[in-house]
């Protein structure tokens, strides 16, 4: 049987999990990479090309390492929970030479166009043109994985803004942002209170005059380490808690978060207080903000009404003297390689379980990571991959795609990013079951015990999804039973001597031995004074 050749746009996580998937199904993958390295995202560059990613200096990880690896390749354990972007990019570069990724990766390499083949309703092949050394060059492909993230067209909504373009001061969106060094004694406000935002406010507030955080919802915080210093994720997102999560009406569910959130302070006086329920909107993760506000350093304010040439007035009436307006408003989506591209995608980029584009023929176009998780992107678009893959070697009925879009229910959506909002295991499990990768909770019970455990009540981490089926991985259980000592190793560098616990031992004891010897006296002496 002739082999499928398919084609993987981007090499960032997406696109790595996307080649691995390939190869594990026995296809060809060729992978194309506009930028001259992996990682795409978690590749920091002082100044990035137009088109692609951008992050700052700073950039660390919101989802911990065991939540977010790949599901047969868990992070070394002594790297930190939280992942800096160059402890991400070291473990990429791992993960690629492990499984042989690289050869299968074209750097600087352009695409252009990706179109459907005349007699695509039979074949479902795609032609892909491809420029690379100032040439371009066409391809034939039965398959298509769009990797190439959504963190690449800035949104930068101006005209929201009126006296913006008579500012005489600096504008800029977060994507150009990389240090605060050009903030120092400047008066900046940022606009927006994502999590780049409220990381990119409080690094500036460090050097600058001061920093006005400007936000028309407010926001609930979230901070990295939760109860006895675990990684959040790992508490929260387990088996267990989402059982519970769906027994209890949703209201109960907010209110316990949004109490836990104001135990550690209370949004409403840090000027935060959020027009939405907790789980109803997207999270925001920092751990320095509200240090920040009560230190004065970051001053909370509501949306901006309109600039003067040097100030920015707020709709509250109050008028500020500001030199710089960051904009941290977001991304866009953009496919711009994809020819007739309404004929693919609809207005709402509607797809099958966010994958498969449900007005094609031929399932052979899958949209990997184009969504966003409740929790870490690199297990869920990893899953999509493989997935994606074996549908590609035997495609799933087009009547399915069909019945998804006629019975697909009208939804509230808060704010574009919100349509493709998902809760982490309920997607992964909802993929999984497409699979046929979904752990049965049942079967461990009976045979492995201790393993159904640590699944059920542990933190739902990617490896659970390699115990059985296609792609089934032996270390798997391994995995799953050593998760919390990878989580604890890198946090346990002060090791204490022995000899400092033994003594404080043995001095216990003789402190209770001595308070023994004391009683007995004590009782002896009594009765000799009354006999």
């Amino acid at each position: 049987m002739k082999v499928k050749k398919i084609a993987v746009i981007g090499a960032g996580v997406c696109g790595l999990g996307a080649i691995k998937s390939c190869l594990e199904e026995g296809l060809e993958p060729t992978c194309f990479e506009k930028g001259s390295d992996i990682g795409g995202l978690w590749r920091y560059e002082e100044t990035p090309d137009s088109g692609r990613a951008g992050i700052y200096k700073s950039l660390t990880c919101n989802t911990s390492k065991e939540m977010t690896s790949f599901s047969d390749y868990p992070v070394p354990d002594h790297f930190p929970n939280y992942m800096h972007n160059s402890k991400m990019m070291e473990y990429l570069r791992m993960y690629a030479r492990h499984f042989g990724l690289m050869q299968h990766i074209e750097f600087l390499a352009k695409v252009c166009s990706v179109r459907r083949c005349p007699d695509f309703s039979s074949s479902g092949q795609w032609q892909v043109v491809v420029e690379a050394d100032g040439k371009q060059k066409s391809y034939i492909f039965d398959g298509v994985m769009i990797c190439s993230g959504h963190y690449t067209e800035k949104h930068l909504p101006l005209q929201e803004f009126a006296g913006i373009q008579e500012f005489r001061g600096r504008y800029l969106h977060s994507w150009e942002y990389k240090h605060p060094d050009a903030f120092a004694g400047k008066r900046v406000v940022v606009i927006g209170i994502g999590n780049s935002g409220a990381d990119v406010a409080g690094e500036i507030s460090r050097v600058a005059e001061q920093v006005f955080l400007s936000t028309r919802r407010g926001a609930w915080i979230w901070n990295r380490v939760w109860d006895d210093g675990n990684p959040m994720d790992t508490v929260l997102f387990t088996r267990y808690n989402r059982a519970v999560q769906k027994l209890l009406p949703s209201f109960l569910i907010n209110r316990w978060a949004e109490n836990k959130l104001n135990m550690r302070f209370n949004h409403a006086n840090y000027g935060l207080q959020a027009a939405h329920r907790v789980f109803s909107y997207q999270t925001v993760f920092n751990d320095d903000l509200p240090n920040c506000i009560i230190t004065g350093r970051v001053l909370m304010k509501p949306n901006v009404k309109e600039f003067t040439k040097t100030s920015a007035i707020f709709e509250d009436g109050t008028e500020e003297n500001v030199d710089v307006v960051l904009f941290a408003t977001g991304y866009t989506f953009s496919f711009p390689f994809l020819e007739d591209d309404l004929a693919i995608l609809d207005s709402q980029h509607s797809m099958y379980k966010f994958v498969f584009p449900p007005q094609l023929e031929k399932p052979t176009l899958a949209f990997i990571g184009i969504l966003q998780p409740v929790g870490a992107l690199i297990p869920t678009s990893e899953l999509q991959s493989r997935w994606a893959v074996r549908v590609f070697q035997g495609p799933i009925r087009p009547s399915s795609l069909n019945n998804w879009l006629l019975a697909r229910p009208p939804k509230i959506i808060l704010s574009p990013r919100d349509a493709y909002r998902v809760q982490y295991i309920d997607y992964m499990d909802e993929i999984a079951s497409e699979l046929g990768v979904k752990p049965s909770l049942f079967s461990l019970l009976l045979c492995d015990a201790k393993l159904a455990k640590e699944v059920f009540y542990g933190p739902c981490t990617p490896y659970q999804y390699r115990l059985q089926g296609p792609g089934k991985w032996t270390g798997a259980r391994a995995a799953i039973l050593t998760q919390r000592d990878r989580i604890l190793k890198p946090l346990r560098t002060r090791v204490l001597q022995p000899s400092g616990s033994s003594s404080s031992r043995w001095l216990w004891v003789a402190r209770v031995c001595a308070v023994l010897f004391l009683s007995a006296s004590v009782v002896i002496i009594t009765q000799m004074i009354y006999h």
